[in-house]
């Protein structure tokens, strides 16, 4: 048998010569194989041990920037000019404004100006006012929000002398509003404060109206991410602040959302979980390893996300015993506003699947593992829309498997306090059209559920097998 390739035969010196092309292609292949080699080796180690490199797989190094305007699409103010404001109202969430130049602050009359040593008297004097929080729409809660006034100053002598020089740009946001609320406090304020600034690199100084010393207290590990300066709180503090440039007020991209799109460097929501993760995992000893050996020999993990009040599982005892009957190892997490952030990472990050009904709570999937990990909603009558809005869309964005278990009307403490019968159980959306605080009072507020757990054993015996079969590869 001839194995020589055809056109490799003839004389001695082309034979000398193909017989060394054949070396060295046998050469290259076997590099090639040792480089392939190490590649399925780095991507094993990345896919399953936390070892290897401090941060998940999907996780990817940021390009430090320092420009304030660098990161925005084409937009009324992507090319803004120095020693102007420009301010960009046309999405229907928030306004945002930008000013370059010699930036001073003013907090007795919630001002901030932009100053000019120009002596051009055709410059045009500027003014815009803002009130920088991402719920522009809903009128009787932005009443509460503090506005800011933004002015430009054409003069030589500046009449307000900076007590305080920094040399990176200023984000001016509110704290107010909603933010007692921690799906309110990530969905409009810690996931547009991301958005806005995450380019700058943790360049910049956080400017906070409505600075509240709680806030900063639960959410210090998350804001040290954003920015590696110690926050103002712009009321309080009567100092006048000087900065190169500043961007007044947050970008807003949906519910629980970070649109790649819309920003140049194509960020999503996985990078913003990857930023939590930065931000909770040094602090958190004995992280549960990904190791797969390590975690296929332990059963899977499903976290309860428990209730007060109202929405409550009333046989959440009962569905704790099902699951670990079913294989699963079972914590009962109840995250209340005392309990530090940590703590839910600690359960979250280390968890298969989670579990919870339709709340605020909920949030917390952004700690989850993308690519291995399971959410399961659980949805009240009268509420299918808003949870696959709040939470599920953005779950799946995230790389989540996502699941809804939509009780029954019997699985309803509605269905026993007005009947069967009645609108309120049989046309949920009979109910609902009669406006939003209906819908509150009637399906958020008024509601319990008993599950059946019949039912629920098939969902639960469903991501058991997902989440198993996920540690196989």
């Amino acid at each position: 048998m001839d194995l020589l390739p055809q056109g490799i035969k003839g004389s001695k010196t082309q034979m000398a010569y193909n017989h060394k092309k054949v070396r060295q292609s046998l050469l290259q292949s076997f590099f090639l194989s040792l480089f392939v080699a190490f590649n399925v080796f780095l991507c094993y180690q990345l896919l399953f041990t936390t070892s290897f490199f401090h941060l998940p797989f999907f996780c990817k190094q940021d390009i430090k920037i320092n420009n304030p305007k660098h990161n925005l699409s084409q937009t009324p103010c992507s090319s803004l000019t120095n020693n102007t404001i420009c301010c960009d109202r046309t999405n229907y969430h928030s306004d945002i404004c930008f000013m370059i130049g010699d930036v001073r602050t003013h907090s007795p009359s919630s001002s901030i100006f932009l100053y000019s040593s120009s002596n051009d008297t055709n410059l045009i004097p500027q003014e815009e006012k803002i009130k920088p929080y991402t719920r522009k729409w809903e009128g009787p809660i932005m009443v509460h929000i503090d506005e800011l006034h933004l002015r430009t100053i054409h003069s030589p002598n500046a009449s307000l002398p900076c007590d305080v020089h920094h040399n990176v740009p200023a984000l001016f946001f509110s704290a107010g509003g909603y933010t007692g609320n921690v799906f309110h406090a990530f969905n409009n304020g810690l996931l547009p404060l991301y958005i806005t600034s995450h380019h700058l690199q943790r360049q910049l100084v956080l400017v906070v109206l409505q600075y509240r010393h709680w806030w900063f207290t639960k959410y210090q590990e998350i804001l040290a991410q954003l920015s590696e300066y110690t926050p103002i709180d712009f009321s309080n503090d009567s100092r006048i602040h000087c900065f190169p440039s500043a961007i007044v007020g947050l970008h807003f991209h949906g519910t629980l959302a970070v649109n790649p799109t819309e920003l140049s460097d194509n960020k999503s929501i996985t990078d913003f979980h990857c930023m939590l993760d930065k931000a909770y995992k040094s602090k958190v000893e004995q992280i549960p390893s990904q190791n797969l050996k390590e975690r296929s020999s332990k059963p899977p993990k499903l976290v309860i996300v428990s209730r007060d009040g109202t929405r409550v599982i009333e046989n959440e005892a009962k569905v704790s015993h099902l699951a670990e009957e079913i294989g699963f190892d079972v914590e009962v997490l109840k995250p209340g506003n005392m309990m530090a952030m940590e703590r839910i990472y600690r359960s979250l990050s280390s968890c298969d699947v989670m579990m919870g009904v339709h709340g605020a709570a909920l949030t917390h999937f952004l700690f989850m593992r993308p690519g291995s990990s399971m959410f399961i909603q659980i949805v009240p009558l009268g509420i299918e829309q808003l949870a696959w809005s709040c939470f599920g869309e953005a779950a799946i964005r995230m790389g989540l498997r996502y699941e809804e278990y939509r009780i029954l009307p019997r699985e309803s403490s509605l269905y026993w306090m007005y009947g069967g019968d009645d609108p309120v159980v049989k046309d949920p959306n009979g109910t609902k059209a009669k406006g939003w605080e209906m819908t509150k009072e009637v399906y958020l507020e008024g509601q319990n559920v008993t599950l059946d757990l019949g039912r629920l054993k098939k969902t639960l015996v469903g991501a058991l097998q997902y989440v198993v079969s996920k540690r196989r590869y």
